[in-house]
C-alpha cells in the first residue's frame, strides 16, 4: 500500500460495467515524512499522478491508502474489472520514527 494526495477527479461518461458506481480520483504519491508536502524543496519535481478507483469516499485535498496491481482488483457479477490502483481508506494521522508527520483536519 502507498499514501498519496487526492488531487481531482476523472469523469468518463462511458466506463466498464464494473466501475459505473465508482468514482475516479486523481492522486499524487505522496512521502510518509511529508504528506501534505509542506517541507518540499520548490524545485523538487512532483511525484507522477494517477487514476484510482475510490473505494473509500475520499475528496479532494485528502491523503488516502491506495492499493496496487491485483489487489486493486473489483469484483462485479462474477467477473473481474481491470484496475490498476484502488484507494481503500482515508488516512487520519501518520507516525514515522516517532514523530507525528501528519494528522486530519
Amino acid at each position: 500500500m502507498k499514501l498519496a494526495q487526492v488531487r481531482g477527479t476523472v469523469v468518463a461518461s462511458v466506463k466498464a460495467r464494473g466501475l459505473a458506481a465508482h468514482k475516479l480520483l486523481l492522486l499524487q504519491p505522496v512521502e510518509a515524512s511529508d504528506p501534505l508536502g509542506e517541507f518540499a524543496s520548490k524545485d523538487a519535481e512532483p511525484l507522477q499522478m494517477y487514476v484510482a478507483v475510490d473505494f473509500a469516499g475520499a475528496g479532494v485535498g485528502e491523503v488516502v491508502l491506495v492499493v496496487h496491481g491485483s489487489a486493486a482488483r473489483v469484483e462485479r457479477e462474477g467477473q473481474s474489472v481491470p484496475t490498476d490502483a484502488a484507494v481503500v481508506a482515508i488516512v487520519d494521522s501518520v507516525q514515522l520514527d516517532g514523530r507525528t508527520t501528519f494528522v486530519k483536519p
